[in-house]
């Protein structure tokens, strides 16, 4: 029984070390946008090359980009942004299986807990862009709505890239989540969905844009 205490006292400061380590890391950063979807989606696929163009393009707009640091979706924004000056940045996961460390990271960190890698995740993040992904995906998806919607954290666009990936799940969360009263109309409104990523691209960068904006005028 103290033997197992013990190691719990150790885990709590395993997890300290690790949000420590990786919020120094990451304020050297600055405000990024995340990108999440699937592992699974090779080179040749249209989700693979659109989430490469994002990269790119933002990366020529100088706003750094963080993502799960695996293959896949993740793989395919890191290398876009890696041919930028900004700062592609991959925030890699130890699992059993699937995940692997993509080589387009200039910002490479490593996270034994799901739940301290996903509040980096939001951290620094001005937005969140989603592609065609399983669980995981949906799970980043589905925080970022909540955190939102409580009041969390401050709004800002959480853009699916896909229509005809993600409009299933539109459908179904408008036809059952807001016809019973699970949301309300506003709330489907803190989600875009677009088909490519130069529109998802053109979405944040207004929004950082307007927000810089903002800083200026308030000085």
């Amino acid at each position: 029984m103290f033997e197992a205490k013990v190691q719990e006292a150790w885990r709590v400061l395993r997890i300290q070390s690790e949000l420590v380590a990786g919020t120094d890391k990451l304020l050297k950063t600055g405000a990024a946008v995340t990108v999440f979807g699937g592992a699974r989606f090779e080179p040749d696929t249209e989700s693979y090359r659109q989430a490469e163009r994002l990269g790119e393009l933002l990366g020529s707009a100088g706003v750094p980009v963080i993502t799960g640091g695996g293959p896949g979706i993740m793989e395919a924004a890191n290398k876009g942004c890696f041919s930028t000056t900004a700062q592609s940045v991959g925030l890699n996961i130890d699992l059993p299986f699937e995940q692997t460390s993509n080589p387009f990271q200039d910002l490479s960190l490593e996270f034994r807990y799901f739940f301290v890698r996903k509040y980096l995740f939001v951290k620094h993040a001005v937005g969140f862009v989603i592609f065609p992904g399983g669980y995981g995906t949906l799970d980043e998806l589905f925080e970022a709505l909540t955190l939102v919607q409580t009041g969390k954290m401050e709004p800002f666009p959480i853009v699916l890239v896909g229509v005809d990936y993600w409009q299933g799940l539109v459908d179904w969360m408008t036809q059952r989540m807001l016809a019973q009263g699970c949301i309300s109309p506003d709330e489907l409104n803190l989600f875009q969905l677009v088909d490519t990523s130069d529109e998802a691209a053109q979405i944040i960068l207004s929004h950082i844009h307007a927000e810089s904006a903002k800083l200026v005028v308030s000085d």
